[in-house]
């Protein structure tokens, strides 16, 4: 494997938000806010962080392009084919096919009436008693080797490193905000509703895919895999959709997406993958089919009718 420099040309983010779900809310937020960001990430307002940005890649901003429908059958299918580029019809017509490599996913969502931001550090697996738009609940039966999540683990935690994301992301923010800088936090309950899945759907399915086959290549066993890393965050932003509240998450989100690309490399410069020497044995090739799950992942039906 080749140094970060050598392999990457930019550094790829995929973003989504939500579609309406309440009354009181007709426009979710979250999606305003995704929808109305830059295709790169933009020059930084603070000197420091323009200094960090120097050793950055081009950062790309691919925005999912519809508000994902806030039904756990929907998230459960769409999640691991945006992971894994696969081809994902959109509910009004057409296509997305995702990047073939996307370095960090940050899924956004609304909050209710509060009005500060707040990263999640924690996922949930669950825990979800209240009912999507369809009626529905996912059923859990941890016991059951056919359930989707068996053998996940009930909680997940991202390996971006939220501790050092949050004062590079206010400092970042207040530049841009002197006067008035929004409230930004780290939050350990994302609510158990669809954000809290979609935010573990993404960790799960990064686990589960971490925890496959090594790759033997040239005599060697390269571990980790680096795709295998938990790289997702997610993001409530508070309920308003009224314009300047869009225009300040917009750029809350814009600084959040840079905190987070620091961050996330700096992780990475100082981590080098461990490289183990294996003899060299008989080798599997598996060629993955576009329409076919993924190796390991159970095809039942476990969400209710």
């Amino acid at each position: 494997m080749g140094s970060i420099e050598e392999e990457r040309d930019e550094y790829t983010v995929l973003v989504t938000g939500f579609a309406p779900f309440r009354d009181e809310y007709p426009a979710n937020p979250s999606w305003e806010i995704a929808s109305r960001l830059p295709a790169y990430l933009p020059a930084a307002a603070l000197p420091s962080s323009t200094a960090d940005q120097e050793g950055f890649p081009p950062v790309r901003i691919v925005v999912y392009p519809e508000p994902i429908r806030v039904a756990f059958r929907t998230v459960r299918d769409l999640v691991p084919k945006l992971w894994d580029g696969r081809t994902v019809k959109l509910s009004g017509g057409g296509a997305f096919t995702p990047p073939r490599r996307i370095d960090l996913m940050l899924h956004i969502g609304m909050a209710g009436p509060r009005l500060h931001y707040s990263i999640e550090r924690i996922g949930r697996r669950d825990g979800y008693r209240i009912a999507d738009v369809d009626d529905c609940l996912p059923t859990v039966d941890s016991t059951n080797r056919q359930w989707a999540w068996y053998g996940v683990p009930p909680s997940l935690e991202s390996h971006l490193d939220l501790d050092d994301v949050l004062p590079r992301w206010r400092a970042a923010v207040a530049a841009v905000s002197p006067e008035s800088p929004p409230d930004l936090r780290v939050s350990i309950d994302a609510g158990r509703y669809l954000c809290d899945f979609t935010y573990f759907s993404s960790l799960a399915h990064l686990y589960r895919r971490g925890r496959g086959d090594p790759v033997i290549t040239n005599d060697q066993v390269t571990l980790p895999d680096p795709d295998s890393r938990l790289r997702v965050a997610f993001l409530h932003v508070p309920a308003s959709a009224a314009p300047e509240r869009i225009a300040t998450g917009r750029a809350v989100v814009v600084e959040l997406l840079r905190a987070l690309v620091a961050s996330d490399l700096a992780a990475r410069a100082m981590t080098q993958p461990v490289v183990v020497t294996a003899k060299r044995g008989k080798q599997r090739i598996v060629q993955a089919d576009d329409d076919a799950p993924a190796a390991g992942v159970p095809t039942d039906k476990w969400y209710c009718d």
